[in-house]
């Protein structure tokens, strides 16, 4: 299924989009995509309805976060050899943690903020991975069953707040707006495999980044396993498992993003999303 959620922002409805590419109005059968609305019983039900007789919903409606009420936007660094490569960095021994703040997340084609004082905001395409029930220390094998889906997540980063003012990475990752996910949350079933997806994006046209999930150094599985050895993993949880090449940082000379920029992005099987770039007030 590819599950959606649309409406004015705080005021979204779960919905889902049918084979003919319709979206479908699901609200009478679950309240928002958020919960236990994920776990794999519920997905069942969901799967199992007559979307024939489901809604309509209009294309022209905003769409937003594909989740709901997630309470871990959690991200990983580094996870792509060719990207650390860009960017001067080693591959590191064991998966970089770090979060991002909740309230960046927005709409896949919300506009995105850039920060008052920002001068180097960047871009990130990456998959998301949706927590569908409770991990706590799930072994590799058995991780895939934790899972509820994929995603696009754009991974915005402000480069000189994440590595030049000291501290954490967290404050140059949390602005407001800079964590637009959706435009679905695709289901296990759909996906083959998550490690063979090409993923792309472009600034005002111009592709900058052409990657796949086939150069991941940490897979899907290892990564789930491997956090839920450290904090439970809950429903509605999104974990961002890191970026291809292609970064503005990486580019010689380095490119950020100004207002009135564009980018657009999109994994395969997954969606797309776009997004102009604004000064935040």
């Amino acid at each position: 299924m590819k599950l959606l959620r649309y409406g004015a922002a705080g005021a979204e409805r779960p919905a889902l989009v049918d084979a003919n590419g319709t979206i479908r109005d699901i609200s009478a059968h679950v309240s928002d995509l958020s919960g236990a609305a994920l776990n794999p019983e519920n997905l069942a039900k969901l799967a199992a309805l007559d979307v024939t007789s489901l809604p309509e919903v209009s294309a022209d409606e905003r769409l937003g976060a594909c989740v709901a009420g997630t309470g871990k936007f959690i991200c990983i660094g580094l996870n792509y050899s060719d990207h650390a490569a860009e960017t001067g960095a080693t591959v590191p021994p064991e998966p970089v943690i770090f979060m991002k703040a909740t309230s960046a997340i927005v709409g896949p084609n919300d506009d995105v903020l850039i920060p008052r004082g920002s001068e180097k905001t960047d871009w990130e395409v990456e998959l998301g991975v949706v927590i569908g029930k409770t991990a706590k220390y799930v072994s590799e094998a058995d991780a895939m069953d934790y899972v509820a889906g994929y995603c696009v997540s754009h991974d915005v980063s402000e480069r000189a707040f994440q590595t030049e003012r000291s501290g954490q990475w967290t404050k140059g990752k949390s602005c407001d707006t800079f964590g637009p996910i959706g435009p679905w949350l695709v289901t296990t079933d759909e996906i083959a495999d998550p490690q063979n997806l090409k993923m792309w994006l472009t600034v005002n046209g111009e592709t900058m980044q052409n990657g796949s999930t086939q150069t991941m150094v940490y897979g899907v599985a290892f990564l789930v396993s491997y956090l839920s050895q450290f904090m439970s993993l809950h429903p509605g949880d999104v974990i961002s498992t890191g970026t291809p090449p292609g970064v503005g940082l990486g580019l010689k000379p380095p490119r950020f993003l100004k207002a009135g920029d564009v980018v657009e992005l999109g994994i395969e099987g997954l969606g797309t999303q776009k997004q102009t770039f604004r000064a935040d007030a």
